[in-house]
């Protein structure tokens, strides 16, 4: 890595999962998860916690080992030209 203080926040990629979604997912802090979509897969451990609402995972796209954005969908707004890369419905599996 690059910058030292983000390896100080955050050293690695995570999907963030709301308590109640790990719960009825089987998975625990530190899992190893496959996150999918339509357009693609990566893996990821597991952070639960209530930053993500009940029904959203989230995942930071800056780490190489875990690319999100192939995850996403390429469109862009019309007006602005800003790709669509916050946001796409994905599948979690446990690995």
């Amino acid at each position: 890595r690059k910058v030292a203080g983000l390896n100080i926040i955050r050293g690695e990629e995570f999907v963030e999962i709301h308590p109640d979604d790990a719960a009825a997912l089987e998975v625990n802090n530190g899992d190893v998860v496959r996150v999918t979509s339509r357009r693609g897969s990566v893996e990821a451990k597991v952070l639960i916690s209530d930053k993500a609402p009940k029904g959203v995972v989230t995942m930071d796209f800056h780490f190489s080992e875990s690319p999100v954005n192939v995850l996403t969908n390429p469109a862009h707004d019309p007006v602005s030209r800003i790709p669509e890369y916050k946001a796409c419905a994905v599948r979690i599996e446990k690995r």
